[in-house]
């Protein structure tokens, strides 16, 4: 265990840019965003260095004010928090530089208070992955979601109601966590996680704690968009802009997994939650419905930003389905499917904004093979996107089930086994539906087939963190064996065998 001020630097940094922006850009609101991606791409680095910090020396910790725990806050850089990290100030890193159009496009007049609110999320969301105290988790997250709130409610005119319809369904779900922790600082005397853990095996019978526990992991799962727990992100992934759809869609859910892949394996244990409580096992199940609706409705949808939505619900899903699992191999699915996804949906979501600021729409509908001539590099990772959602090997979305499906075998469950199979011929519905559309010419078109149609391509900020999220699903998953064996082997708990 290493003491160092490195665990605390990003959300220092991403709190520190959120308030020097409405100072800094109050007359010139274009210098918000050059303000913002130095932030982001100075978090990168951090998170660079930390990860390759952890690997090297083990975890990390630092305490705020000089406290030592249990009495005072620490933040605490791990391989699992160094990981999660690292992926999403990466994809968020990306997202910014895609975001300068968008945002001049949809809404010009908030770019000020637009990107200080971004900050603000970014600051929550690297929070609650590195703090170690379960109340301080609670404060990130309630920033974290204020900042959403604000960010998904400047939208489409339907915004505003997608907003309070998270709002709502946030606060709950913050409300449920928030009485959880209570219940277990009443059991235990105690706010830090790792306190918290050394005291659990002396009380895990006690009906506080059992009660905690359950709130705590429904509070989450609501943050997770679980089903049946989901209903506030179809709209909200809809009608918010372009840029925070895909600022959130890749990393907000994914945060509410690392809270219950903590609290359950790091923190509870795994033989408590998947035997003598079996909450893993009714994780599990929720996750194989939602897997399975989310890929139906998907496939039911029109606008393509509403079907990325559904989707989005089938591929927490399968993270819900690796922790449900308990065992090395599905831990490994769920914490891949984690990045795997992050980097598919954010791409799909980029591609969407290009569509929507070049021909005006992401109707499914409207699609022709006209738009492949005319966004040739947009669609080519489009394509590439779509097929590594389905699940085509070499790219990122094959090996994460590939993990979840040999943890199915392992806990000869072939209901499981079953739904990724399926679920992955839905997701090849609704995806080919749109490459064909893109890449096939109807044979009763009644154009002419020698019509040339003008190049239009995305703008180059737009254009390049598409194609570069395109490149890194084929390239991380050639290198996905480096991945696994060299950081998330190291994540997996004691006890799960």
């Amino acid at each position: 265990m290493t003491l160092s001020n490195t665990p605390a630097l990003i959300p220092l940094i991403f709190l520190g840019t959120a308030a020097l922006i409405p100072i800094i850009a109050s007359r010139k609101n274009w210098i918000a965003f050059p303000f913002s991606l130095l932030a982001s791409l100075i978090s990168v680095f951090i998170s660079i260095y930390n990860i390759l910090l952890v690997l090297q020396k083990g975890s990390v910790r630092y305490f705020f004010g000089g406290w030592a725990p249990p009495i005072g806050i620490e933040y605490v850089l791990d391989p699992f928090s160094a990981f999660i990290v690292l992926v999403i100030n990466s994809i968020a890193f990306l997202v910014l530089i895609h975001s300068k159009r968008v945002v001049e496009n949809e809404h010009p007049d908030r770019r000020t208070p637009y990107y200080a609110v971004v900050m603000l999320m970014l600051c929550g969301f690297n929070g609650i992955v590195l703090t170690g105290d379960f109340f301080n988790l609670y404060v990130f997250l309630e920033i974290s979601s204020l900042a959403l709130y604000g960010m998904i409610a400047i939208g489409e005119k339907k915004s505003p109601i997608a907003a309070f319809r998270y709002l709502i369904m946030g606060t709950i779900g913050a409300s449920f966590y928030l009485l959880g922790t209570g219940f277990l600082f009443m059991a235990t005397g105690s706010l830090n996680m790792a306190d918290i853990k050394m005291i659990l095996p002396n009380i895990y019978q006690e009906h506080t704690v059992i009660v905690g526990l359950i709130l705590m992991v429904i509070g989450m799962a609501i943050k997770m968009a679980m089903f049946p727990l989901h209903g506030w992100l179809p709209d909200s992934y809809t009608y918010a802009p372009s840029s925070t759809a895909a600022l959130v869609a890749p990393t907000g859910t994914k945060i509410g997994a690392y809270v219950i892949i903590r609290i359950l394996f790091f923190i509870f244990g795994v033989s408590f939650v998947s035997k003598m409580l079996p909450l893993t096992q009714v994780l599990g199940w929720l996750a194989a419905i939602g897997i399975i609706y989310g890929s139906i409705m998907a496939i039911a949808q029109k606008e393509m930003k509403r079907m990325l939505a559904y989707s989005s619900i089938a591929q927490v899903g399968y993270i819900g389905l690796g922790i449900g699992l308990a065992n090395p191999l599905g831990l490994i699915g769920a914490v891949l499917h984690v990045m795997n996804h992050a980097l598919m949906k954010a791409c799909l979501f980029l591609v969407a904004g290009n569509f929507r600021t070049k021909l005006g729409h992401s109707n499914i509908n409207r699609f022709t093979d006209s738009i492949r001539k005319q966004m040739p590099w947009t669609t080519a990772a489009f394509a590439v996107a779509s097929l590594s959602m389905v699940g085509l090997p070499p790219t990122v979305g094959f090996f994460s089930k590939w993990y979840l499906a040999l943890g199915t075998i392992k806990n000869s469950n072939w209901i499981f086994l079953a739904v990724i199979l399926i679920s992955s011929l839905l997701n090849a519905v609704y995806f080919f539906r749109i490459l064909e559309k893109i890449y096939l010419r109807p044979p009763d078109a009644e154009k002419d087939r020698t019509e040339k149609i003008k190049k239009s391509e995305a703008y180059p900020s737009m254009l390049v963190p598409t194609i570069i999220l395109a490149i890194a699903i084929l390239v991380i998953g050639l290198l996905n064996a480096f991945i696994v064996k060299g950081i998330i082997q190291k994540i997996i708990p004691g006890g799960m065998g």
